[in-house]
């Protein structure tokens, strides 16, 4: 029963801090528990994206459907990822120090390259979205939709698990490092994996595209900082999700 109780406790932690979903009463919060459901969360979002396609396109011609795809995935987040993306991206990119770009993320305020940056990956999205609805069959349109925010959610694990975080006691994402990540925690993201077996070489080059992209941005985050950070955790789940789409967009299958 205890044992049930914190797996309820657990996923409606993850609800919570990485969703507007409701997820039900209780004070319980459950910080490094909660993390294995990232994936979890993830093909929530995106069963609601699947189901929103599906009404927007007997709406709207094709790229208006991608607009709201990917308004959709702001707005069930409350923009917290695309705020990270800000705020790590004025930081990464500011030329300065370790020290000091850890003090520009932490800067509620969004700078230019902040902008630059969530304009770019919206636009990898909408296209990716686009371009992946005219290339592929309804079926595997639709899995795309429901799998590719989980994979994105799921990317963090990787650099929870395998990067120092940047904070001493302070940060949004601090308590996800109390404790170093088990690998039986990475298994609720076998659930995308499975579906994207269903997508023939569509899905092989996907998850070939979710490995490269983690690789590199966790590589990328250790030559620059030697840490990681909640908003750089926000970051790669952004970019992630804007290359998964744009990679299944490829026209290359047919």
């Amino acid at each position: 029963m205890e044992e049930k109780k914190g797996f309820w406790v657990d996923l409606r932690s993850a609800i919570m801090f990485i969703t507007i979903l409701p997820a039900g009463r209780g004070n319980t919060f459950s910080p490094t528990g909660m993390i294995r459901f990232f994936p979890v969360v993830g093909l929530m979002a995106g069963v609601l994206l699947a189901l929103v396609d599906t009404v927007a396109s007997l709406l709207w011609p094709l790229p208006v459907v991608a607009l709201v795809d990917v308004l959709l995935l702001v707005g069930v987040t409350g923009a917290f990822h695309l705020d990270g993306l800000g705020d790590a991206a004025d930081g990464l990119f500011s030329h300065r120090s370790r020290e000091r770009a850890l003090e520009i993320m932490k800067d509620s305020r969004t700078g230019m390259m902040g902008l630059v940056a969530i304009f770019c990956v919206l636009s990898l999205k909408i296209a990716g979205i686009y371009a992946a609805k005219t290339v592929c069959t309804g079926g595997t349109f639709l899995v795309l939709l429901i799998i590719v925010p989980a994979y994105a959610r799921g990317g963090m694990l990787f650099g929870i698990r395998y990067l120092q975080y940047g904070r001493e006691n302070t940060g949004t994402g601090h308590d996800l490092f109390e404790k170093r990540l088990p690998l039986k925690d990475f298994i609720w993201l076998g659930i995308p994996l499975f579906c994207s077996l269903f997508m023939g070489c569509r899905g092989l080059v996907l998850n070939l595209f979710f490995a490269g992209t983690v690789f590199l941005m966790l590589w990328f985050y250790q030559k620059k900082m030697e840490c990681i950070t909640g908003d750089m955790l926000g970051a790669m789940t952004e970019v992630t999700e804007a290359i998964l789409f744009l990679g299944a967009g490829m026209s290359i299958y047919s």
